[in-house]
């Protein structure tokens, strides 16, 4: 390999994790102005990009721009909230309450993500023992825009406060076609350096050393004394 080729992939590895470690769950941040439709395409081609079980692609990306759609999902979303607070113990509920869960009339543009179980047919490659694999190919395409989406400077969020059968309603998603997600896109007037449960006193995040095990879970990875 070249110098040249070895200076190129050094570049793509330090923008890459750039980019894994910048990504954040925006909700406040959005600035109010419209995504680009060239930015849009680009992030909706990265998600189409991402691996899937037997090559079935079994996403749908539905983009909601409506304002009074936006302003109805919004309601629906923070009834949802309401009772997530109102189920907490006090503690619980006070910090939740300093806590926002959604951006979606602020951004803009909601891409709500549906999986569709049935595409590719009976005998799906791959999915025969792990069914699963066909929900996870969806979540990577979610995680292919997530990473697009920091990489044109724009936000997203992730809103997980709804009720499934009223967004399935909501999209025009009839069984077994499944939304897994409404994402937020918008662009924002910055980055939080510290992601939002952990500024606010929700959850600290779980240090790697602990989620990585040796052959099975609870063995200790033996470390390299070099520090590699």
């Amino acid at each position: 390999m070249s110098h040249s080729d070895e200076g190129a992939r050094s570049a793509a590895r330090r923008v890459l994790y750039d980019l894994v470690a910048a990504r954040r769950d925006v909700r406040a941040e959005f600035s109010g102005e419209p995504v680009g439709a060239d930015a849009l395409h680009r992030v909706l081609a990265a998600g189409h990009a991402a691996p899937s079980v037997g090559n079935t692609m079994p996403w749908d990306f539905v983009v909601v721009r409506d304002p009074a759609r936006l302003r109805a999902f919004a309601e629906h979303v923070a009834g949802c909230r309401a009772d997530f607070a109102a189920a907490l113990p006090p503690e619980r509920a006070e910090t939740f309450r300093t806590i926002r869960v959604e951006g979606i009339r602020e951004s803009g543009t909601g891409i709500v993500v549906t999986y569709d179980p049935a595409r590719g047919g009976r005998h799906v490659l791959g999915r025969r023992t792990v069914d699963d694999t066909g929900l996870f190919s969806a979540v990577l395409a979610i995680q292919n825009m997530w990473l697009a989406a920091t990489a044109e400077g724009l936000g997203m969020g992730w809103v997980s406060f709804y009720e499934e059968e009223f967004l399935a309603r909501f999209v025009g998603a009839a069984p077994p076609v499944r939304p897994i997600a409404w994402l937020c896109l918008g662009p924002v007037t910055a980055l939080q350096e510290v992601p939002d449960l952990v500024r606010h006193g929700w959850r600290e995040r779980r240090p790697l050393a602990d989620a990585v095990h040796a052959e099975v879970l609870g063995g200790e990875l033996e470390q390299d004394p070099a520090g590699r």
